[in-house]
This record gives structure tokens, sequence and C-alpha cells, in this order.
């Protein structure tokens, strides 16, 4: 007897090919919100049974999902090269090119915080340092050459802009956090010195970029109303730029007393640390005010029964993720009881979401109908 077509797996595609064909840089998202779900246990301020052990599980799933993305897509582009490279035309899904490096950095940051008590520190840093250099020139990269693709290439309307245009930018300060937890690990002062350098470098190639293209965004809001039920979940990302710029300060300026002390510099190291208390602080308000927008425009479209799940949903974790670490941290610096409370409420959401979202993406895979490339729509 044959098998009912939903339980055969990609039996919305025509062919089992098609899920390369039709493999899109949006899956790496899977790893940037598995990543950070994963950090976020970690750093909850509180030891339970099982807890280090549950958070290096997902952070062992993220590095293999990474690894099975960066598969399939490699071979999208070897086997269906004409269909691969229409992204860079494509005014949406080319800014998920951002979510490439992006997924890189949270499996390196996982690495740094999991791995010394396995591999021990010197083969951590020896396989983190290069991994840290791709994921920089990665993120440079696809924040410099995407817009550049915006400005010449593609057509954009602010009417139909969504946050979506922040993916390419972020993934510089992304990586800058990356660099600031790196940074104390390594054993020469100069190379620790060229880490930091490098990171704040980085935050300053994004966070003010990303606050401008926020600036735009707010404007299209006021002017041309809510984005479309489709791309509600799109309204999260507006939090990870804020949310990411306060997380690298705080990480940069913990890790700047140290380094720039042992290369003379110390007066200047302890303005780095005021600094990331200061504007952590700040972009963390910023981001309270981003988080309640976001969450009043996905009510409304809730309200209305218009928020079909699709891939885009996993743009509500990984800067939901990235917001509780930032509280997490900030309570780690104040004695506020409040914000550890509230930060421990940022992680229980955040799990119920990844679950969520998880859940509904593997019945998606299995099925087959999230393997839909935008750019071949004309197909």
């Amino acid at each position: 007897m044959n098998q009912p077509s939903s339980w055969r797996p990609l039996a919305r595609l025509d062919h089992p090919r098609e899920m390369v064909r039709h493999f899109t840089p949006n899956w790496f998202a899977t790893t940037m919100g598995t990543g950070v779900l994963a950090l976020a246990v970690a750093a909850l301020p509180f030891s339970l049974p099982g807890q280090e052990s549950v958070a290096e599980t997902l952070w062992g799933l993220a590095v293999g999902l990474f690894a099975i993305s960066s598969l399939i897509y490699a071979a999208r582009w070897l086997l269906f090269f004409d269909g691969a490279r229409r992204i860079l035309t494509d005014p949406v899904v080319s800014m998920f090119l951002g979510c490439i490096p992006m997924g890189l950095a949270t499996v390196l940051n996982g690495l740094l915080r999991f791995g010394p008590a396995h591999w021990g520190e010197a083969t951590v840093v020896a396989v983190a340092m290069p991994l840290w250099i791709l994921d920089a020139g990665l993120a440079l990269a696809c924040g410099v050459l995407v817009p550049f693709l915006m400005f010449t290439r593609q057509s954009h309307a602010i009417e139909r802009m969504t946050a979506v245009w922040l993916l390419p930018v972020v993934a510089a300060e992304v990586a800058a956090v990356s660099g600031g937890s790196l940074a104390p690990h390594l054993v020469e002062p100069s190379a620790q010195l060229a880490v930091l350098i490098a990171s704040y470098t980085l935050w300053a190639c994004s966070v003010p970029l990303a606050l401008s293209v926020l600036g735009i965004l707010l404007l299209r809001l006021v002017v041309y109303k809510l984005p479309p039920a489709s791309m509600a979940a799109s309204s999260w990302l507006a939090l990870g730029p804020i949310a990411t710029g306060a997380l690298g300060l705080m990480v940069l300026g913990e890790a700047a007393p140290a380094i720039l002390a042992a290369n003379g510099l110390g007066a200047q190291g302890e303005a780095a640390r005021g600094l990331g208390l200061i504007g952590g602080i700040l972009l963390w308000g910023n981001g309270l005010w981003w988080a309640g927008i976001a969450t009043l425009i996905n009510l409304r479209h809730l309200r209305d029964g218009l928020l079909p799940f699709n891939l885009g949903w996993w743009g509500y974790i990984f800067p939901l993720g990235v917001y509780a670490l930032v509280t997490l941290r900030l309570a780690a610096w104040l004695p506020i009881p409040a914000l550890s409370w509230f930060g421990i409420l940022l992680v229980g959401g955040l799990v119920f979401a990844w679950a969520m979202v998880a859940i509904r993406t593997t019945l998606g895979v299995w099925r087959g109908d999230l393997f839909s490339a935008p750019c071949l729509a004309s197909d």
C-alpha cells in the first residue's frame, strides 16, 4: 500500500534536488537562533542540574545546522549556478546573505564558551582565531557589497522596505562581539590589542549604519503603516542591531582594561569600560522601545488572523536572544535584581519561541514546503 504523501519526506517537492535548487541563506538563521539560545541558557544567573549539558547540546545542534546549511548552499552554487546568482538582484533574499557570517559567529562564540573544558584553551584559540578572521571578512563583505548591489542592481522603494535591510550591515557588529570574546584568550598582548581594535572598528562599520536604517524604517512605518503579515516577524529584526550593539560595547568594555593596560594604555581601558556600561544601558533602553513596537505589530496581525508561518519566523529568535544576553550582562554589572528577573523571563520566552519555531520548521522541512526561493518565482 502506498504511503500517504504527508508521511513521505519532501512530499511537496517535485524532486529532492529541488531542496538544493531552492535553498537560500535564510536557512542560516536556524544556526543563529539555536546558537544564541545555547549561550542564553548558559548565561542564566543560576545553575540547574543538566543546564550546561543542555546548553552544549544546543550549541552542537547549531554547529550541525551550520555545517549542513553550508554544504547545501555550496551545492546550490555548484549545481544550479544560474539560479543561485539571481540572489544578487533579488531585493529581499540578498539581504539574508548576512545570516551566513552571523551564523558562523554563534558557532564561534559557543566554541569559546564551551570548548576549553573539552579541548583545552590552546586548541580552542588555534581554531577560533582563523574562524574569527573568516567571520570578520565575510561580515565586512556583506556589509559593503550587499548595500552596493542595492545602490546599483536592485529595485527598492521605501513603501516595500522592511527591517531585513538591516541584515547585511549587522553582521559586522556580531563579529565585533566575537572578537571581544576572543581577545582575552590570546597570549600575546599585541595580538589581543589588534583583535580588540579590529572589533571596535567592526562595531563602527555596523552600528551607526544600522541606526540610520532604523531611522528610515521609522519613517516608512509612519507613512506606509505596518509591513504585510508575511513579513511581520521581520519587525523583531530592528531589535537585533541595537541589542548586539549594546552587547558589543559591554563585551569589548570588559576586555579592554586588561588588554589596553598590557599595551601601556591603562587610562583608556577604564574609559572603554565606562563607555561599555553607559552605552550598553542606552542601547538597551532603546531596544526596549523597539521590542514593544515589534510586539504590538505582531499582536495586531495576530488579532486579524494574518500571521502565516514561514522561515522568516526565525527572525523572532536571534534578536530576542541577544537582548536576553544584554539584559543578563547588565544584571551582572549592576546591583539591580529586577534586571536578573527580566533576563530570566526573556530566556523563558526565548525557549518557548525557539521550540515553537523549531517544531514548525522541522515539519516544513519534512514536507518540503519551506524550500521556496523567491528569486526563482518566475520559473
